[in-house]
């Protein structure tokens, strides 16, 4: 089968981590230009941010079919999974994980407020099921194309509504001070709008050229979400830069639990579907979504209630950085072991 990841979009960690050096040598060479986009902000959020993180949503939500949802009678094990997965056990876990690494095995090596920072960057991570890149890995794991935007949608409709409570619970857990009128914001800004404007969107391409036209426009509008993500990591890193430099360990202290995060959602949830007996093409999709996150969420989020330069803004990027390799590693998992499902 021929893949959907085109060459950039394989290497898109290479790119990440070139970017993550572009950025950080900027900071070093211009830090008079970043305390100045810095300044760019209106009630926390950060106008230049505000618009990459647009640039990368919009395109998503093109694909969401909220009319797809009245199929959601269908084969409801594997959606019930999914919801089980992303809501009741994946932030949970993030959150657990997070406090046992920075505040036990790491404690020695991050500074208090620095590793509280850190777990709500990876809380924020945990409550932000993936939109975007779901839709790639359910094709590369030859998952059913219509089931899968049918739980990307009832998520998407969940996050609405889910994400600020459960974000400010697991956060107050943490002793951070959640800022609720700024997290609300957030969820406004960044899912609540996207999601309007893509589906009114939608709807007019389908009244006028069917959905080809959608394709079409979200095929023309791919390379700027792609360049929306890797200038929001230039940018981060460039606010970072002073600390990466001075502290080169905690990029990959972040990543070890982001990664065990990873690999233990995919398996509990890819268990539990044999268990289920769901078929291949549901089963991988629904475990798929529920280890991948929406990052573009959680960086704004982080942004918006810590600042650029925080930790938390930090740790959702190195999610960015785990996360491709490590989905593609579980895309091929689960292609190889397609005959359990039989």
């Amino acid at each position: 089968m021929e893949s959907p990841l085109g060459t950039f979009e394989r290497l898109l960690s290479l790119w990440i981590a070139l970017c993550i050096g572009l950025g950080v040598w900027l900071g070093i060479a211009s830090p008079e230009a970043f305390a100045a986009i810095a300044e760019l902000e209106y009630a926390h959020v950060n106008l230049v941010v505000a618009v990459f993180i647009w640039v990368m949503i919009y395109p998503m939500m093109l694909q969401i079919d909220l009319a797809s949802i009245k199929a959601v009678g269908q084969r409801p094990r594997g959606l019930a999974l999914t919801l089980v997965v992303n809501w009741l056990i994946k932030p949970f876990t993030m959150a657990a994980l997070g406090w046992l690494f920075f505040r036990v095995f790491f404690a020695g090596f991050v500074e208090p407020t620095t590793a509280t920072e850190y777990i709500a960057g990876m809380i924020l991570l945990g409550v932000a099921p993936c939109t975007a890149m779901v839709f790639v890995w359910s094709q590369l794991a030859r998952g059913n194309p219509n089931y899968t935007l049918i739980q990307v949608s009832v998520n998407d409709l969940i996050m609405i509504f889910a994400f600020a409570p459960l974000a400010g619970f697991l956060l107050g857990m943490t002793d951070i001070q959640v800022p609720w009128e700024t997290l609300l914001l957030s969820v406004l800004l960044y899912v609540v709008l996207p999601l309007v404007a893509g589906v009114l969107t939608r709807r007019y391409l389908l009244s006028r050229s069917g959905e080809a036209g959608v394709q079409r426009l979200v095929h023309r509008l791919k390379p700027a979400s792609v360049s929306g993500l890797l200038a929001m990591v230039v940018l981060l890193f460039g606010f970072q830069a002073e600390v990466i430099l001075q502290q080169p360990l905690h990029i990959f202290l972040i990543a070890i639990p982001l990664t065990i995060q990873s690999y233990g959602i995919f398996f509990i949830a890819y268990f539990a579907a044999r268990r289920l007996r769901l078929t291949h093409d549901i089963a991988a999709p629904a475990c798929l979504i529920g280890t991948s996150n929406f990052f573009e969420l959680a960086v704004a989020v982080a942004i918006s209630l810590f600042g650029l330069n925080s930790g938390a803004a930090l740790a959702t990027v190195v999610g960015v950085l785990v996360e491709v390799p490590v989905m593609l590693s579980l895309v091929a998992f689960a292609n190889r072991t397609r005959h359990w499902f039989e």
